[in-house]
């Protein structure tokens, strides 16, 4: 069974920096694909970014630029870089590997 167990959420103002961290129950290096996803108050949930096994990462625009997806495949663990946060960062932050397994979430709330 897999389980994920993210971590490394808060609270910081504006223009703050936190990174998150996704822990795995299996070996990441078999999993193809990996993602980040948030959702704030009163909004659907959305993907943010995302990583595959040969580590290529693709992005949400409303992020670009200032979040980073990474994966440390010894640690079985991706983790996600947030610089420069805004207050409309303020979210419940997912891992999941496709839509059948999800962590608990981390919250996220950036102060302005």
């Amino acid at each position: 069974q897999v389980r994920l167990v993210e971590s490394g959420g808060g609270l910081v103002q504006a223009g703050g920096s936190l990174r998150l961290s996704c822990g795995a129950s299996v070996r990441i290096t078999r999993i193809m694909r990996m993602d980040w996803h948030r959702q704030a108050p009163g909004k659907q949930r959305e993907l943010v970014a995302s990583i595959t096994s040969g580590g290529s990462t693709n992005y949400a625009d409303a992020v670009k630029g200032r979040f980073t997806v990474s994966r440390d495949n010894a640690k079985n663990t991706i983790y996600l870089q947030m610089n420069s946060l805004k207050p409309e960062d303020t979210a419940v932050y997912y891992c999941a590997i496709g839509v059948d397994y999800w962590g608990q979430g981390t919250q996220v709330t950036v102060s302005s």
